[in-house]
């Protein structure tokens, strides 16, 4: 059994994160899927995103701090697009983590310090995503696998963002059945 603390993407926490959660819940894992928005849940990525520059992107981060202190320190942290800024910042900085699950993003290493000697990662992404190609991510995942002792990429068919969460129009069940199975495997190695 591995300890999870999930964030959630733009666009709060949506019913499809929540069974996303109880997906991993039911093969056993302990999920804490902490709220970043304070109960707001948006219908489009824009609009989600516009929140996200006005409570600040230091402030998501922050917020996630604050939820992992109250939790013990050997979790595996994921984090859906937006979600990945404070899960890949506590991957880097909190001792005792056990992984990390970089879900539709990806964030330079350089911007959290280092990657941590023995801490295994994986991140998902659609390859045609413009938001994952375009903007970074594919770069900064790439150079993750370089730095990072145990790191995975998957890259599926298709152009959708956030294409796990079943609640979405972007979602695609082909696409989110063999992430899950993925990440169960790598949950089940952290137990």
């Amino acid at each position: 059994m591995s300890e999870v603390l999930l964030f959630h993407h733009a666009l709060g926490q949506t019913e499809g994160l929540h069974a996303f959660a109880d997906q991993l819940r039911e093969a056993g894992h302990v999920v804490h899927t902490p709220d970043l928005y304070d109960g707001l849940i948006f219908p489009t990525l824009e609009e989600g995103m516009t929140h996200a520059d006005e409570v600040g992107f230091d402030e998501i981060i922050a917020r996630g701090e604050r939820a992992a202190e109250a939790l013990g320190d050997r979790l595996v942290y994921a984090g859906f697009s937006l979600g990945v800024l404070p899960a890949q910042k506590l991957t880097q900085t909190r001792a005792g983590a056990r992984g990390a699950l970089l879900l539709d993003s990806c964030v330079p290493v350089s911007e959290f310090g280092d990657w941590l000697a023995g801490v295994p990662a994986q991140v998902h992404a659609m390859e045609d995503d413009p938001m994952f190609v375009e903007e970074g991510d594919l770069e900064a995942a790439r150079a993750l696998l370089e730095r990072a002792d145990d790191a995975e990429l998957f890259l599926y068919p298709g152009s959708a963002h956030i294409f796990a969460d079943p609640s979405l129009p972007s979602y695609d069940p082909d696409a989110a059945a063999l992430l899950t199975e993925r990440i169960l495997g790598f949950l089940a190695k952290k137990t």
